[in-house]
């Protein structure tokens, strides 16, 4: 579980419904009606945008903003090492009984033990990235849909509690309860917006930029391998994937 997404999300929650209830105003924060305006009518619009194999896929998707299963580069660079030693000294063959922790990784070794080409190694493993790739890019692009059009929602509400408030003008019970759709859709919107599905589309965007580097040094490190160039050249490769302070810091250690 990654607590910075769950601390950040039900903390920033906590903070605006503590402030609530410390004024002592809670009960007149709750509207169903305004909920089902912002919320419905929300994810309503955003499946006009999309497919519902999209739409429905995003809700899936959205569990990796809340997974804390990152992968490590550093760790990456010391298996491919490891296999490329095994691979120089035992053959490609020997690598099918290595333990392998990343499965891109695997499928790209198991490529190799059945003795496919170069080029094939290289055109799959490129395309299984794009796929993978894609699939996160869409359910970034469902959040961040949701993000643009909560805030509209909420203005939507707005007009419509300022119509029904209009029109009762000489009902005076009748104008507060509009007047609070109006105003709470607006906050509705923007909580749901810049709350919760705008966080979720940054995240999953990290999430995604991370196994696009780990996708990227697997597939070079399965090509050096193939290609049986030396570890010690094989891991200075992979190692320009790193922030260079990391670089330095691994280099300081190794010495």
């Amino acid at each position: 579980m990654d607590l910075a997404t769950l601390l950040g999300l039900l903390g920033g929650l906590a903070v605006v419904g503590g402030a609530i209830f410390i004024g002592g105003a809670a009960p007149t924060f709750w509207k169903l009606d305004a909920v089902l305006i912002v919320v419905g009518g929300t994810f309503m619009t955003v499946m006009v945008k999309f497919s519902l194999k999209q739409f429905l896929g995003a809700f899936k998707v959205a569990g990796r903003a809340f997974s804390n299963k990152t992968h490590d580069p550093e760790s990456l660079i010391a298996e491919i090492v490891n296999l490329a030693n095994i691979g120089r000294k035992e053959g490609l063959l020997a690598l099918e009984k290595a333990t392998i922790s990343e499965s891109f990784l695997k499928d790209g070794i198991q490529m190799l033990v059945d003795g496919s080409n170069q080029e094939v190694v290289k055109a799959v493993m490129a395309k299984d990235m794009q796929q993978t790739m894609d699939r996160h890019n869409w359910g970034e692009r469902v959040w961040r849909a949701v993000g643009d059009v909560a805030p509209a929602m909420g203005m939507i509400g707005t007009l419509v509690g300022l119509v029904g408030m209009l029109v009762n003008m000489n009902d005076p019970k009748a104008i507060g309860p509009q007047m609070a759709v109006a105003l709470l859709t607006t906050l509705y919107g923007a909580v749901l917006a810049n709350m919760v599905a705008l966080p979720i589309a940054d995240k999953l965007h990290l999430r995604k930029s991370n196994e696009k580097l780990i996708h990227s040094m697997c597939i070079d490190g399965v090509l050096a391998i193939q290609a049986g160039q030396n570890p010690r050249v094989i891991e200075s490769m992979l190692k320009a994937y790193l922030d260079p302070a990391h670089r330095d810091k691994n280099a300081a250690s190794s010495k």
